[in-house]
């Protein structure tokens, strides 16, 4: 039986913070507010991946700092940061 490497890619999706709604543990930025590697508007997240990195003003955060569905990125007190404050999500795809 002939050995298949597993298929990895990245999905990058940009932002700001000044994108995001609510407030407190709510905040959340919608997949649709992002956009893509190609400049193109996101309409979804991806529905399967390995594991997500978010980077808030180029830094990663550790891996309890947010959570992620299909439709939006939530982002526990995110409202307290600036609403210029750059964000990277990048899901790692197998």
């Amino acid at each position: 039986m002939p050995i298949t490497k597993p298929f990895m890619t990245s999905l990058r999706f940009t932002s700001t913070m000044g994108a995001g709604t609510g407030t407190g543990a709510t905040f959340a930025i919608a997949a649709t507010s992002f956009t893509n590697d190609a400049g193109a508007a996101a309409t979804a997240f991806p529905g399967s991946f390995a594991f997500y990195n978010l980077y808030i003003n180029g830094v990663l955060q550790s891996g309890n700092t947010s959570t992620v569905t299909t439709t939006a990125i939530t982002i526990p007190d995110g409202d307290a940061e600036n609403g210029g404050t750059p964000l990277i999500v990048e899901f790692v795809i197998n």
